[in-house]
């Protein structure tokens, strides 16, 4: 199953959840209008009794999944997660930065905002979010303990399968939606709570009153029950097979079962196991979770059992062996820092910058093919994981420093903007100075004159997606004038070249997740018949970046595209005066199209930009902001033919 197969199973996977819902609020109100009726004897009264227990349900709800609008690092925080500093020396931590680092950029995605469970002695992680612009992902400190460093990649990299699966963005829906069902529970407590808490109970009139009120105290907490077991249900109906997925996907990734399979025995060989402490939040995060936050029946499990999860990676393994390594372990828990130094995985050597360049596609002209590509949209191989180590450990350690930097993130960003022509450049940085202030462009010059000028262009995206979390932790009104900041730079000179725009775009696509997270994802319904216009005027764009002065070689890339996606419309190549710039209206039509179309439109992009038999780093870069945007991650490698 592919990702665009997978974005399909998640959008059935959101019309099932509807269904469970719907029948899980059915029952409780049919359940309440019982007692009303026993209690009443009214139909007025169970009328009544209805739309209360709706509006209830319905308003719980819809304020959980408000308050969840903040995306993945609500989640965390709410979870008691502590940011991971960016300049961190603890060394726990920073193997943690430089794992997901890596992950992301093979995957293709922005770098996630990273959290710790510092309470949590337990080995588990979740990712939370709308979409991979918004993600988050919160690991334990036991994890980080307990684990080696291929133990942690594992981990990392299930988590990093329900980032580009679409799993997280249920998950965040499911979270809301049974809090509703929750509530009468809730509020039956509460009543409870009250009364014990109150004044004391004086017999004669008060006492019908009192009692009427524990009766309704204790039946919110009965139905309420019901509400417990229903949403368990769900969440176990929805999760198990995801989870089974999600560790087959991480074994594709890291091309290696032993990280993923040490991970889980540990987790079955220690005490604390994957259980959260916070037995509340592990209630509510649980379908979320790497491994099973709480000890309930195989009816509500969430996870598939343990020893089934090893024996997929291992099928060897004996359920007997877990008690010896109990015994290997019993007063002496494993440290995953030390047994790193003992198989030789601390303090890797970077490499150098040629040994990254020189197997990029885009450094070479090398011809592609579009099936292969669309096949890789979020399902990165070993070679993708492999160039990703060498591409992060050649940036520059100052550059990283400068891009994890809440106050140097944007001149970074801004200088990777400028002008090779000094004129221009000067213009540019005049705009910045009254956009922002003249600290803001004399930081600007001074890191495009220093630390960025030698950068070579294959490594400027890269970098860019790591100070990406960065910019999302900045207020929303410095985000609103950076952008406006980012839009009269790229016009500067009266035109916008290629890399202009794809850094601008990015940008505003991670600007828009920080700013409304919930907002700019959906599963679309459109398909590729629906937005033929679109279609040509993204092909025709896409087909002249890559040929540029000859019109006869861009008009047949053009049809290349045009054939893979919509071989029976006849649609004149017909590039647009304003070049790159069309594009801005064409991304919401093309956003809100099925999976299954979206994976024709990559192959078609790919078809037209290989059509020459060469890509370049620009034409790869292009690609990657098309799939980006269209919330379709590419690797870091292309796939070759």
């Amino acid at each position: 199953m592919n990702f665009f197969e997978h974005q399909a199973q998640a959008r059935r996977n959101s019309g099932r959840l509807v269904l469970l819902f719907a029948l899980a609020v059915l029952a409780i109100v049919l359940m309440v209008d019982a007692l009303v009726w026993l209690g009443t004897g009214s139909m007025r009264g169970v009328l009544w009794s209805s739309v209360l227990t709706l509006a209830v349900i319905g308003l719980a709800s819809l304020y959980r999944i408000s308050s969840l609008r903040g995306g993945g690092e609500v989640v965390a925080a709410q979870m008691g997660g502590t940011e991971v500093p960016a300049d961190t020396r603890d060394p726990a931590l920073r193997r943690l930065r430089n794992v997901v680092e890596e992950i992301a950029i093979a995957s293709g995605v922005p770098m996630p905002r990273l959290y710790v469970l510092e309470q949590e002695a337990g080995i588990n992680a979740f990712a939370a979010g709308y979409s991979p612009a918004d993600a988050a992902i919160a690991v334990t400190r036991g994890t980080l303990q307990r684990l080696n460093r291929d133990e942690l990649q594992g981990v990392i990299a299930h988590e990093f399968s329900h980032i580009l699966n679409g799993d997280m963005r249920l998950n965040i829906r499911l979270m809301g939606v049974l809090f509703g069902i929750l509530m009468l529970s809730v509020i039956g407590k509460r009543v409870l709570l009250h009364m014990g808490g109150g004044s004391r109970v004086r017999f004669g009139r008060s006492v019908g009153p009192v009692f009427l009120l524990m009766l309704v105290g204790l039946a919110g907490i009965a139905i309420g029950s019901i509400g417990v077991l229903f949403g368990r249900l769900i969440k176990a109906a929805v999760s198990r097979q995801r989870e089974i997925l999600a560790d087959a996907s991480a074994v594709q990734f890291t091309r290696q079962t032993q990280g993923l399979a040490g991970a889980l025995k540990k987790i079955g060989g220690l005490d604390d196991g994957s259980h959260l402490a916070d037995r509340a939040g592990a209630e509510e995060v649980s379908h979320m979770l790497f491994g099973e936050g709480l000890r309930l029946s195989s009816w509500f499990a969430t996870h598939p059992p343990l020893v089934e999860r090893i024996q997929r990676l291992e099928p060897s393994f004996r359920a007997e062996q877990l008690q010896k390594l109990r015994g290997n372990w019993f007063g002496a828990p494993p440290d995953g820092l030390a047994e790193d130094r003992a198989l030789g995985l601390a303090g890797r050597d970077a490499p150098s910058v040629d040994a990254v360049l020189q197997p990029l596609p885009g450094m070479q002209q090398i011809p592609v093919d579009p099936t292969l590509v669309a096949a890789q949209v979020a399902t990165p191989a070993d070679d993708d994981y492999r160039q990703a180590i060498r591409l992060a450990g050649s940036l520059p350690a100052p550059l990283r420093r400068l891009a994890a930097d809440r106050g140097a993130s944007q001149p970074l960003l801004l200088a990777m903007l400028l002008d090779e022509d000094a004129t221009v450049a000067a213009r540019q940085r005049t705009a910045v100075s009254e956009q922002l202030g003249k600290l803001m462009a004399d930081s600007v010059q001074n890191i495009a004159a220093g630390p960025l000028r030698e950068l070579h262009a294959a490594l400027k995206l890269p970098l860019a997606a790591l100070a990406f979390p960065t910019l999302r932790s900045l207020p929303r009104p410095q985000l609103t004038a950076f952008m406006r900041c980012i839009d009269v730079l790229t016009h500067a000179d009266g035109r916008i070249s290629l890399f202009e725009y794809c850094l601008s775009r990015l940008l505003l696509v991670q600007v828009q997740a920080a700013l409304d997270p919930s907002r700019h994802l959906h599963f679309g319904r459109r398909k590729a018949t629906g937005v033929q216009r679109e279609f040509a005027t993204l092909l025709s764009v896409v087909a002249r970046a890559g040929n540029p002065g000859d019109e006869a070689a861009a008009r047949r890339a053009y049809l290349a595209g045009l054939q893979r996606i919509l071989p029976q419309d006849h649609l004149p190549y017909a590039p647009p005066a304003d070049g790159v710039l069309v594009l801005d209206a064409v991304w919401a039509p093309l956003d809100s199209m099925d999976p299954l179309a979206k994976q024709l439109l990559v192959e078609a992009v790919t078809a037209t930009v290989s059509h020459n038999q060469r890509v370049n780093v620009a034409e790869a870069e292009l690609l990657r902001t098309i799939c980006a945007t269209l919330h379709c991650p590419l690797p870091a490698m292309l796939q070759v033919a």
